[in-house]
């Protein structure tokens, strides 16, 4: 197992700035998912640690060894791709081990990792059949075990489930979390599916327009987000947001409403700001039209989504996202009311974007 440490990493594409001073330590058997919208750097950063973009300013170390202008045969890392990248002409045994053989290791060895390979990821039936043969998932399996026999401690993947439908996606992403806890290897997984990034990681660089916003465990990036950018983009559906200002006695006021504050958890004292009130669907209790201290709140419909349902209801000129029960939505009245959870709100400094 080996750390990974990113400084002050910077990179630009013809005067377009892609990273803008990454920072980032990653600890020994860490699995880290670089989480972000298309065009926000992570693949660049993914190909920047692999040595396949060369940085512009910046160092990434593999444990104390400083590999930011080495080859990237010469940093010891294995890489799984999005598009799979096997050889057509080559059988499974062949995709798995020509790395092996261009390197000169011995047949007894090559032939060992294959084994050893082939029966960890449960792909020991196909080792004599080409990709062509194979289904998405199966070539997905191949591509990783080409990776692990290189016996490298850290392990980069680029996206690579998104080429899978949802119930493949779904049990390999299980699969490749066994696997972590198998090897203990260090892990740096890219993709935009936030359900990928928190199921998986056990920290999650959020990233937005070549900048790390949050790095954090995943579910701290859900509670307690730092920018309003991370507060809308994780969660589905995304979180809600009303402007108001925070006054000096710990009160919300929005329009004609106003609302405790205190038993929110500032990082620092509050002072009297322009700020921006979030709150989860899940967070948010409707109750009967008139209730003392609700908001009033009309419905203006619900989507069954199975086991649970959400209502999507207009609130102070916002529409609102909901969490409900079946039965809740179906019963649910049109006129009826909120009643925030505010110990589990976030607020942010409108001016700046950031967490309070």
């Amino acid at each position: 197992m080996s750390s990974v440490s990113i400084r002050q990493i910077r990179k630009s594409f013809a005067g377009l700035t892609v990273l803008d001073s990454v920072d980032m330590e990653i600890a020994p058997g860490e699995f880290v998912v670089i989480l972000g919208s298309s065009g926000c750097g992570k693949s660049t950063l993914l190909n920047v640690i692999a040595g396949l973009d060369d940085c512009d300013s910046g160092q990434i170390l593999i444990g104390d060894v400083d590999v930011s202008h080495l080859e990237p045969s010469q940093r010891g890392l294995a890489m799984v791709f999005q598009s799979y990248a096997l050889f057509p002409a080559m059988t499974v045994r062949r995709n798995l081990s020509f790395g092996m053989e261009i390197a000169g290791t011995p047949k007894a060895t090559i032939a060992e990792k294959v084994a050893w390979a082939a029966r960890l990821l449960q792909i020991e039936a196909l080792l004599d059949r080409k990709p062509s043969q194979l289904s998405g998932g199966q070539r997905q399996r191949v591509a990783i075990g080409r990776a692990l026999v290189r016996s490298s401690s850290i392990c980069l993947f680029d996206e690579p489930l998104s080429n899978l439908d949802a119930k493949l996606r779904a049990e390999t992403r299980v699969e490749l979390k066994q696997l972590h806890e198998t090897l203990k290897s260090t892990m740096i997984y890219v993709t935009h599916d936030q359900i990928e990034a928190m199921t998986m990681a056990d920290r999650v660089a959020v990233m937005h327009k070549g900048k790390v916003e949050q790095f954090a465990e995943p579910q701290t990036v859900y509670e307690k987000p730092a920018s309003l950018f991370v507060a809308g983009f994780i969660g589905s559906p995304a979180m809600n947001f009303l402007k108001g200002t925070l006054e000096g006695t710990l009160r919300f006021k929005t329009h004609d409403v106003c609302l405790d504050a205190s038993s929110y958890g500032f990082a620092a004292g509050p002072t009297a700001a322009e700020v921006i009130l979030g709150i989860r669907c899940e967070d948010v209790d409707v109750v009967e039209r008139g209730t003392p201290d609700s908001i009033p709140a009309t419905l203006a419909f619900t989507e069954l989504l199975g086991a649970d349902a959400l209502g999507w209801f207009d609130c102070l000129g916002q529409r609102f996202s909901v969490k409900l029960t079946v039965d809740a939505a179906r019963a649910m009245q049109r006129d009826v009311g909120f009643r925030f959870n505010m110990s589990k709100a976030s607020f942010f400094l409108a001016a700046t974007e950031r967490r309070l």
